[in-house]
């Protein structure tokens, strides 16, 4: 349905979103959107707000859609909230839970003491919203590093899921089959263009939980090509000597979710209950010397290109001393990775969805580069 034709009642007509909303400052601009800090004047809260020209969805309107679809129904803990949609006559306004605590690495990197406990914490977490979400039907199919943000700047904030522009509400009967997702964390099934399910999901899981213990990827080549064969085979190794001091139950995690045949894989159901997440057996040895070092190296920080603008956050937070306590508000959906979301040769019968990752396959704005150093 082409916007503007109102068949989804939860979206709300505005003549100039500026008589809801304060815009403060830009956090972040995409190939087609940016996304804006703002306080809601009827409450002072703080949000963000990701503002999409309609000229620029023309061709693409099924892609928005189906992101407002699946962020509408959701509501867990660690998932970036939909707050409020607003249309106007030329853009539409997603309204969106402030998440204020930064990225992934740049926490890991900042610590200084880091174990196989702190990052079996961050993968239960990240099983349950993903859980949640499979329960409800809904596939991310783009789970990454880049996609996981703080809640707050906290030293105990919880981890939360963003990024839902190629997620999938799966139907009665329907077969997913286009090939999206990020390269390097994508599942073997969806490079063999078989039909998948949920079980990508988990697969992306163990590639997460994989570089958390040691820094870089289990998968990489500088040729596409070879990067996909070693996928396709689910071919990895736990290299010594960064793996040495991983426990075993770690890499038992992650060969049960990195399992190449789909059927044999843990559902999150199943990881959930694996010891190294519900038991004692994740270590608590330090590992931040080893891990961080690898991230600075395999994920160096693109600073030019970065799409979260998380100092803006926070020193507008400190200027309204709000600190971190503030209950309300919005996020910022990163950004594609260098290598763009995988595209179909062609459109398939099965999906109406183009799965162009939010258009934004023509512009890299990536927060962290994907060609990893070497790790010798």
């Amino acid at each position: 349905m082409p916007l503007g034709e109102d068949g989804n009642g939860w979206k709300k007509k505005t003549s100039d979103i500026k008589e809801h909303y304060d815009f403060k400052e830009v956090l972040g601009t995409g190939a087609f959107s940016e996304v804006v800090l703002a306080e809601e004047k009827r409450t002072q809260r703080l949000v963000a707000i990701k503002c999409i020209p309609k000229k620029a969805l023309e061709g693409k309107e099924n892609n928005i859609e189906n992101e407002i679809a699946v962020l509408h129904r959701i509501k867990h803990a660690n998932i970036v909230s939909l707050e409020d949609i607003f249309e106007s006559t030329s853009h539409l306004y997603l309204v969106m839970q402030l998440v204020s605590g930064g990225e992934l690495f740049d926490r890991i990197v900042e610590k200084g003491f880091y174990t196989e406990r702190d990052a079996s914490q961050l993968i239960h977490q990240i099983l349950d919203a993903v859980k949640y979400l499979h329960d409800m039907g809904i596939v991310h199919r783009d789970l990454k590093p880049e996609n996981l943000l703080y809640y707050s700047m906290e030293e105990d904030s919880k981890i939360m899921i963003s990024d839902f522009g190629l997620s999938k509400i799966e139907g009665a009967g329907s077969v997913m089959s286009t090939a999206c997702g990020t390269p390097g964390y994508v599942a073997p099934e969806v490079l063999a263009q078989k039909p998948y399910s949920k079980a990508v999901d988990c697969w992306s899981i163990g590639v997460i939980s994989y570089i958390l213990l040691c820094g870089y990827p289990p998968f990489y080549d500088e040729n596409d090509a070879k990067l996909f064969e070693q996928i396709l085979k689910a071919e990895y190794e736990f290299d010594s000597p960064y793996w040495d001091d991983i426990s075993d139950s770690a890499k038992d995690f992650i060969c049960h979710l990195m399992e190449k045949d789909p059927l044999k894989r843990y559902t999150c159901e199943q990881a959930l209950q694996h010891p190294w997440i519900c038991g004692d057996t994740a270590l608590d040895k330090n590992i931040h010397e080893s891990v961080s070092a690898q991230i600075k190296k395999n994920f160096a920080k693109s600073k030019w290109k970065q799409a979260f603008n998380a100092t803006a956050v926070v020193r507008h937070m400190r200027k309204l001393q709000l600190g971190t306590s503030l209950e309300g508000p919005s996020q910022i959906t990163p950004t594609s990775p260098c290598h763009g979301h995988l595209l179909p040769e062609e459109e398939e019968e099965e999906e109406e969805d183009d799965d162009l990752g939010n258009g934004e396959e023509e512009s890299c704005n990536c927060t962290y580069c994907c060609r990893p150093a070497s790790r010798v």
